[in-house]
C-alpha cells in the first residue's frame, strides 16, 4: 500500500475543507482552490479530526498510483492556501536584466528583441532588482508551471553560464575550444 497516500492530510485552524461530487475545495487566508479527484479514489473529509483521508477501491496498478498523487495534491492545496509558494529565478549576463510591467515580464536576455512574457491570473511576479524574478502563488503546479517556462526562454548556457537559472541551480561549465590546446 502507499506510504504517502496512507498517511491523512492534516488541516489547519483556519483552513476549510469542502468535499461534494469528487470535487476537493479548500479555502484559506491566501485564496482558494478547486481540484476534480479521480473516481477510483475515495476521498473523506473528518470534521472532528480535522484530516482528510485518501483511500483506493482496489490494488490495481493505475489506482496505486493516484492513491499517493491524489494525497500528494491535496497536501499541496492545503499548504497553498496558508503559506503559498514560491519560485526564484536569476539571470546571468552581462545586459540581460528582466522588469515587470502592465502584467507582463520583460526580458532582455541577449536576443535581438525584448520577450515579453504574460503573466497568469493567480500568480504575483515581480524583480527586486534587475537580475531577480520572484514568483509567488497559491497553486503549486502554476507557480512551477510558470519558473519553468521562463528558465526554457534563455537556458544556462554551459561554456559562460549566461541565462536564466533557478536560484541556486548550479549548471555544468565546459571548457571551451581555446583551453585544449
Amino acid at each position: 500500500m502507499s506510504r504517502i497516500g496512507k498517511k491523512p492530510v492534516t488541516v489547519p485552524e483556519k483552513v476549510k475543507v469542502q468535499i461534494a461530487n469528487r470535487t476537493v475545495t479548500v479555502e484559506g487566508a491566501l485564496g482558494k482552490l478547486q481540484w476534480e479527484h479521480r473516481p477510483e479514489i475515495d476521498v473523506v473529509y473528518d470534521e472532528s479530526s480535522k484530516t482528510v483521508v485518501v483511500s483506493r477501491r482496489d490494488d490495481q496498478r493505475q489506482n496505486r498510483a493516484l492513491h499517493g498523487l491524489t494525497r500528494a495534491l491535496i497536501q499541496n492545496m492545503v499548504v497553498g492556501v496558508t503559506e503559498g509558494y514560491e519560485r526564484r529565478l536569476e539571470i546571468h549576463g552581462v545586459g540581460y536584466l528582466g522588469t515587470v510591467q502592465n502584467q507582463r515580464l520583460e526580458l532582455r536576455v541577449g536576443l535581438a528583441n525584448e520577450l515579453h512574457v504574460p503573466i497568469p491570473g493567480g500568480l504575483d511576479v515581480s524583480c527586486p532588482d534587475p537580475q531577480h524574478i520572484l514568483i509567488r502563488g497559491i497553486d503549486k503546479q502554476l507557480v512551477g508551471q510558470f519558473a519553468a517556462d521562463v528558465r526554457a526562454l534563455r537556458k544556462p548556457e554551459p561554456y559562460k553560464g549566461k541565462g536564466i537559472r533557478y536560484m541556486g541551480e548550479q549548471v555544468r561549465r565546459k571548457q571551451g575550444k581555446a583551453m585544449v590546446k
